[in-house]
């Protein structure tokens, strides 16, 4: 276990050096990105320290078990011994998760993208508090949001919402999201008091950076109108929303949140790229459909992962067998119980299958 955490060990204490050098701190693209690889292998480093120390600790107290005399002294070694070894399980099973093979998007931002499924109305409505939901979990892990589209329906309900959420470790969190999300409530419209089931369908894309293949300005079509609103809120007078549709996969993305239309441009660009990123690498998931049913499910927006029940307040999670009886706080946006479960359980089946 060691030997695997070394070569990080020594790449950290490397970078330490470099990023004190003059030189290095004059030079803010390559100080930035030392910065950057070093945050990156900090827990491999520190890891390998602490199971160093420990180790130390519990080989001091077995040669004071061996040459003390005084009870309660060896007593003290004893509990020494104990606690290191209790220490060093735990770190060793920690080591474990974090040497498992890292999921490239995790450090992404991502595009979240909600529409209604079944249910008309009802399913509009709920959708429009999925998106507040996700907006406020990322305003209290400290991300920005930028709401690239979003439209009503003629009850106020959600039609399209799309954000792209930015910070640390979003996709890391966020990618558990994706599927179908099934609310189960009395509609106000429901004379009678009879529950109603609908769903909403969420997708969490990455937001791509760097892509492995290429758009032509011959493939993209793009429409430029007046947009009815921005962000949901007040009436844009410009023509500055822009429609860009990718011929060969009939693709299409609206952007209308800024009052610019470079803005929206670039941001419909980013949103292209990553539905093409998406839609590519489904199409060479489809050989390692077997590899894939390890997971837990992050990604199928056809899969049915999460039920809200309104009359019993409480939120059920399918893949992972959790059920809470706080909908009203999960609504508001505390969904870390939820994720931390999700990331618990997928670690567990990416452990054992690499046993």
């Amino acid at each position: 276990m060691l030997n695997r955490l070394l070569p990080h060990k020594e790449r950290y204490e490397f970078l330490m050096t470099q990023i004190c050098k003059p030189e290095v701190i004059a030079n803010q693209t390559e100080y930035t990105k030392f910065i950057k690889e070093m945050n990156s292998i900090e827990e491999y480093a520190l890891a390998y320290d602490k199971f160093i120390t420990l180790s130390l600790q519990k080989e001091s107290a077995q040669k004071m078990l061996q040459n003390e005399t005084d009870a309660s002294l060896i007593n003290l070694a004893k509990e020494e011994i104990s606690a290191c070894e209790e220490a060093l399980n735990k770190l060793n099973e920690d080591i474990k998760i974090m040497l498992l093979p890292k999921d490239k998007n995790d450090d992404l931002n991502v595009i979240l993208e909600i529409r209604p499924g079944a249910g008309g109305d009802e399913s509009s409505l709920f959708g429009a508090e999925l998106f507040r939901m996700y907006l406020r979990y990322a305003e209290m892990k400290g991300w920005k949001t930028s709401v690239a589209q979003y439209s009503e329906t003629g009850v106020k309900g959600l039609k399209e919402g799309v954000a792209i959420i930015t910070g640390e470790g979003v996709y890391k969190r966020l990618k558990f999201e994706s599927g179908v999300h099934r609310v189960q409530r009395v509609p106000e419209t429901e004379s009678g008091g009879r529950v109603h089931t609908s769903t909403v369908t969420v997708a969490v894309l990455p937001e791509v950076t760097e892509v492995d293949f290429e758009i032509e300005e011959k493939d993209l079509r793009i429409d430029i109108f007046r947009a009815s609103s921005a962000g949901g809120q007040g009436v844009n007078t410009t023509d500055s929303a822009v429609r860009i549709t990718h011929l060969p996969t009939n693709t299409v993305v609206t952007c209308q949140d800024e009052r610019s239309q470079i803005k929206n441009k670039d941001k419909a660009i980013k949103i292209l790229q990553s539905r093409l990123s998406e839609f590519y690498q489904e199409q060479a998931d489809k050989e390692y459909s077997q590899k894939r049913k390890s997971q837990i499910g992050t990604g199928d927006r056809s899969e049915r992962i999460r039920t809200y029940n309104f009359p019993q307040g409480r939120v059920t999670d399918h893949r992972i067998g959790l059920t809470l009886h706080k909908l009203d706080a999960v609504l508001n946006g505390d969904l870390d119980e939820i994720l931390d479960n999700c990331i618990t359980q997928d670690q567990a089946k990416k452990l054992q299958g690499a046993e």
